[in-house]
């Protein structure tokens, strides 16, 4: 058996890795009849805000899972407050053979699934990024943008004026121009892409503050009760996620209208849906997270270490 170690993962994962193996991910979705994505299961310990989530999946080269866990206080331990853990399995006997502590992995891999998206549903010319969220996952979503748009601006919307200190410092050492936003409203009104990379439970904005042509990416709803958007905007928007039928049971459109027509990304990468059409339209995408996402990067790092 295989095992890599957070340290050793963390050495050997890139964006440019993450963004190619979610890419596949996501195309695998929709377009690979052996392709699985079993319901992702949702769990606490015995303190119920410390809470793990397990996603498992197969295609017709790869089967495993990915175990997250969100324990909360960690941080005032020194510790990080998200683990992940990635188990793949021999196909013939049911066997693990890696196992890989992926932690920084699984930033790479959530941010890579908002570029991939970035690149066909945002304006090729969006130059100003609101980011609402000023923690991990927020700075690796930061990153991601700006290596597939001309990303001149992150305005950064969070509750800890520190932490969006401290975020912005670490963007200013990628070369990335970063600001606090003087207001939600105001960073919505200037912004061509927003993401929202919070644990929230209600919306982040009002909807009458995205302006046409905007791209919005939500990465945090990940479970039931999650919620960043305001559900009026989504009548306005096309609606694109990972995997439309659990974005509607654990992801942001899970506050959407059952009718509403909702389009996976995969269909898009692979050219059977259109990407953004014209300037004027708003896209949403929702990003719930899929364990062929987290798989396929696994089987990329493992190839390299073999």
């Amino acid at each position: 058996m295989k095992y890599i170690s957070e340290a050793e993962s963390r050495r050997l994962i890139s964006h440019k890795i993450a963004f190619k193996a979610v890419r596949e991910a996501l195309i695998a979705a929709v377009t690979d009849s052996t392709s699985t994505v079993f319901p992702a299961v949702v769990a606490h310990a015995s303190q119920r805000h410390n809470v793990f989530t397990m996603k498992s999946g197969t295609t017709s080269t790869i089967s495993g899972l990915k175990v997250g866990s969100y324990w909360p206080e960690n941080n005032s331990r020194g510790e990080p407050n998200h683990n992940t853990t990635i188990l793949l399995l021999d196909q013939r006997n049911g066997k693990v053979t890696t196992v890989i502590e992926a932690g920084e992995v699984n930033a790479y891999r959530t941010a890579a699934a908002d570029a991939v998206a970035a690149s066909v549903l945002a304006r090729p010319d969006s130059t100003n990024l609101a980011i609402f969220g000023a923690g991990h996952q927020a700075f690796f979503e930061c990153l991601a943008l700006s290596r597939v748009l001309p990303i001149r601006k992150v305005l950064v919307v969070a509750r800890d004026e520190n932490k969006a200190q401290r975020m912005i410092l670490k963007l200013a050492e990628h070369n990335i121009t970063a600001v606090v936003a003087p207001g939600a409203q105001q960073a919505c009104e200037d912004a061509d892409i927003v993401v929202t990379a919070t644990p929230s439970k209600a919306p982040l904005f009002d909807f009458a503050w995205i302006k046409p042509g905007t791209h919005i990416a939500c990465m945090g709803a990940d479970s039931k009760g999650k919620q960043e958007l305001p559900p009026e905007l989504f009548p306005a928007s096309r609606l694109f996620c990972d995997l439309p039928a659990q974005s509607r049971n654990i992801g942001e459109f899970q506050h959407c209208e059952t009718s509403a027509d909702i389009c996976a990304i995969g269909d898009v990468l692979g050219g059977n849906q259109p990407g953004r059409e014209n300037r004027s339209e708003i896209t949403i995408f929702d990003s719930s997270g899929i364990a062929l996402q987290d798989l396929l990067v696994a089987q990329y790092l493992s190839e390299i270490v073999a």
